[in-house]
């Protein structure tokens, strides 16, 4: 048995908030969507389960990306968790469509 002095360093993950079903409101929606690159997420969201920041940064910086994750996630669009050092991400689209009937689908069928 090794035993040393040295400490033991253990990192919190950061969570994040989301907000309840209760707290969305349509003016945050559409602002969060009123962003092309967010409503470009958004849209590349309703195809898979979840993704990675990485996958949806389209080569753009972390700093404006994490910008543009964070209004979605203060918006209600979108649910992100921690899986190791990666932030997976996936959209909220069922508590969307209880809080405001078929205005996701709207909003992604058009071009």
């Amino acid at each position: 048995m090794i035993i040393t002095d040295s400490p033991v360093i253990i990192r919190a993950m950061r969570t994040f908030k989301h907000p309840t079903i209760e707290n969305l409101t349509l003016e945050r929606v559409l602002y969060a969507l009123s962003d092309p690159i967010r409503l470009e997420i958004v849209r590349c969201l309703a195809g898979v389960l979840e993704a990675s920041c990485g996958e949806l940064d389209g080569g753009r910086p972390k700093s404006s990306m994490s910008h543009h994750f964070r209004v979605l996630r203060d918006a209600g669009l979108v649910h992100t968790r921690n899986v190791g050092t990666t932030h997976m991400n996936s959209l909220r689209a069922d508590v969307l469509d209880d809080r405001f009937p078929g205005l996701l689908k709207s909003i992604l069928s058009q071009q």
